[in-house]
């Protein structure tokens, strides 16, 4: 679900938040008015008092919207079928002031299922930021770790955030680049 529309929303109770593009966390007291500026792969960015904030999918209720729905996975899945997944998932995250995922910004090095010894799935993940200084970089690490956490049969996932190669406009997809008019 995407929205670029301004949908007005009342916090119905206190809500956890992150202030966007600093990552400060905050708390957002019930009764507070703001407008939805984002929905997108299960979390919303709002408009709240001058400030840009992220509500994570788990927080839902807070602003009248449905949770994620559980993520299901067929009896005996082989580990290519889970590594879709994955990336399926990962183009879930999105930056939370532009509306393009992380695979499409080119922001995931590598995401690859790893057999454990006691057979319980290890999920691998490198990515990077549009910025190393990116206030919002470890809650993208969050969201796709807890993603990734909910997959059936995955044990532990691994989210590693590295700089080298340095991010550039060129990893973008075609169609990331035209969304943000960089072609």
């Amino acid at each position: 679900m995407y929205s670029r529309s301004s949908e007005p929303v009342r916090f119905e109770r206190d809500c956890d938040a992150v202030l966007v593009p600093q990552g400060d966390a905050v708390t957002l007291p019930a009764g507070s008015m703001g407008y939805i500026t984002q929905a997108l792969g299960g979390s919303w960015t709002v408009f709240v008092e001058g400030n840009l904030m992220r509500i994570a999918g788990k927080d839902a209720d807070a602003i009248g919207k449905e949770p994620p729905a559980p993520i299901e996975l067929p009896e005996g899945a082989s580990d290519d079928e889970v590594e879709t997944l994955v990336w399926s998932l990962l183009r879930t995250c999105f930056d939370p002031e532009i509306p393009i995922n992380i695979v499409d910004l080119g922001l995931v090095y590598e995401a690859s299922v790893v057999r454990r010894e006691d057979g319980a799935r290890r999920i691998v993940v490198r990515m990077t930021l549009t910025a190393p200084a990116c206030g919002m970089g470890e809650v993208l690490v969050d969201d796709v770790r807890d993603k990734l956490e909910r997959i059936p049969t995955v044990a532990d996932v691994d989210v590693e955030l590295v700089f080298d190669p340095p991010w550039s406009r060129d990893m973008m997809s075609e169609a990331a680049r035209l969304e943000t008019g960089m072609l």
